[in-house]
Order: structure tokens, then C-alpha cells, then sequence
């Protein structure tokens, strides 16, 4: 699974300038703007972000909503995610009292775990899942053809989205995404975890996501239901391993200090 701050987003700040020649871009500025036109010449990429409304979506700062998510029948995560749209930061707050939380400067817990373990794939993975759909173009993604022979193919566009070496902690990941050929939303998205593990045993066992029941949440739609599955090149998704429900998803103005950790959390 993909870093989010370093990992999977590594995003692009442009830097304001009080330049007073209005119209005089500077050297960086035109870089970066370069930079993103290369990114962006992918169509379908482009399409997706389009249908996710993409650019409305940065415009917000955070996003926020509750996630009650289950495998196997027995609860995994009970509480609110808030997240920079940006993927610099966020936040989950459990409603057992515990909290993580993530920023340029790494992942942070409260003192009220009992173990550590599983705290850094929680920080990133679910945020990420969320985010997934606005990090098609992030630096260091690259793309690759692929023909699904499943029984979506028929329905969704297909392609493999890899990662040039060295992006974030585990370039070796990789997802394939089925894009609605109707809407070009990510319906599925197919993916392998090489954390502790190397590509050729992750890909033994791939994974997958579905994103349903779609609602516009200040016109930008948003998946309020996922579920999770194992998934076989040629044979699509096979078995259904957990779900989750997102609700009272909104979006909102970032509140003073919430992504800076309190004096007793520790880091990771």
C-alpha cells in the first residue's frame, strides 16, 4: 500500500509569488506548470478526474466523513476519517477514543493503544482507498495497457497504474482500475500489498475494491459504500472479503491544529 503524504501523493505545491509583473511567470512556476501538462495528457486519466470532478475537489480544503468497515463479519474500523483534500495530512478518530494522525512530518497515535501494530496501514490505506480517484496523476505513477477478460470487461475500460522506483515505500504495488464505460467512474480497482512481503508473493493473493451507491456531496460524487474482494487475473472478483459503509460525508474549512498531534501522542 502506497505512502500518502511521500508514498502516493508526493503532490506539487505551487508557490505564490507577490510579484508585481502581473503576467512574468517565474522559472518554477513554469515548471511545475509543465510538469502538470505532461501528467495530464493521459485521456484516460482525464477522463476519470473529470468524472470525479477533480478539480471542484481540490478546491475544498478538508473532507470528512464516517467509516464503519468489517472483514469476515467482524469489525475492523469504527470511526471518522478527516482529510486534507490534498492528501497531506488526516486524521482517524476511533470511536473507542483512539486516535492517528498523519502529516509532512510523519504518523502520530495516542497514548491508549496496546500495541502499535497495524497503526501505519491504518493511517494511509483507508484515507487512500478514499482518495484513490484523485491520485491517478500524482508524480511517479505511470500506466501500462491492460485487457481485462473478466466479466466487467465488457462494461469498464482497463488499465494497470504502476510506480517508477523509489515512489514512496512501496513502488512495487500496483492497481488495476475498471472505469464505468457509461460515466467513467472507478467502479473496481483491483491491487496487490507488497509491505513486509515481496511483488511475487503479493501477487498470489491480489485483492480488490468495488466503490458503490455514489452520492454528490456539494456536486462531486462519492462512493458512500465499498466492498472488498479477492481478485484473479482472467477470473475478476471472485470472493467477497469485507465492506464498508461511509456516512455523513462533508466537506469544510480545516479547523485550527486538527492535524497537529496533542503533547502526550507519540510517533511512529
Amino acid at each position: 500500500m502506497k505512502k500518502i503524504v511521500l508514498g502516493f501523493s508526493g503532490l506539487l505545491f505551487l508557490i505564490a509569488c507577490n510579484n508585481k509583473r502581473d503576467n512574468v511567470k517565474t522559472e518554477e512556476q513554469a515548471t511545475v506548470e509543465e510538469t502538470t501538462d505532461k501528467r495530464a495528457v493521459n485521456p484516460y486519466v482525464a477522463s476519470i478526474e473529470e468524472a470525479h470532478n477533480k478539480n471542484k475537489f481540490l478546491k475544498e480544503e478538508v473532507v470528512s466523513f464516517n467509516l464503519n468497515l468489517s472483514f469476515g463479519g467482524k469489525e475492523r474500523i469504527n470511526g471518522k476519517l478527516t482529510l486534507a483534500t490534498n492528501s497531506s495530512k488526516g486524521r482517524l478518530d476511533y470511536t473507542n477514543g483512539k486516535t492517528i494522525l498523519y502529516n509532512q512530518d510523519g504518523i502520530y497515535y495516542s497514548n491508549n493503544f496496546e500495541s502499535t501494530q497495524g497503526i501505519g496501514f491504518d493511517a494511509y490505506t483507508w484515507s487512500y482507498f478514499f482518495l484513490f480517484p484523485y491520485k491517478l496523476s500524482d508524480p511517479g505513477t505511470k500506466w501500462a495497457d491492460y485487457t481485462a477478460t473478466d466479466s466487467l470487461s465488457k462494461s469498464h475500460n482497463t488499465k494497470k497504474l504502476l510506480f517508477e522506483a523509489g515512489t514512496g515505500e512501496a513502488p512495487d504495488d500496483w492497481y488495476i482500475t475498471y472505469a464505468n464505460k457509461g460515466n467513467n467512474r472507478v467502479d473496481y480497482a483491483a491491487y496487490i500489498v507488497t509491505a513486509n512481503k515481496s511483488q511475487e508473493e503479493a501477487e498470489v493473493d491480489p485483492h480488490g475494491i468495488r466503490y458503490i451507491n455514489y452520492k454528490e456531496i456539494n456536486g462531486i460524487p462519492i462512493a458512500h459504500s465499498w466492498t472488498f474482494w479477492a481478485w484473479r487475473d482472467g477470473l475478476g472478483f471472485t470472493k467477497q472479503l469485507g465492506e464498508a459503509e461511509l456516512t455523513n460525508v462533508e466537506f469544510r474549512k480545516e479547523e485550527e491544529k486538527e492535524f497537529i498531534p496533542s503533547t502526550d501522542f507519540i510517533k511512529l
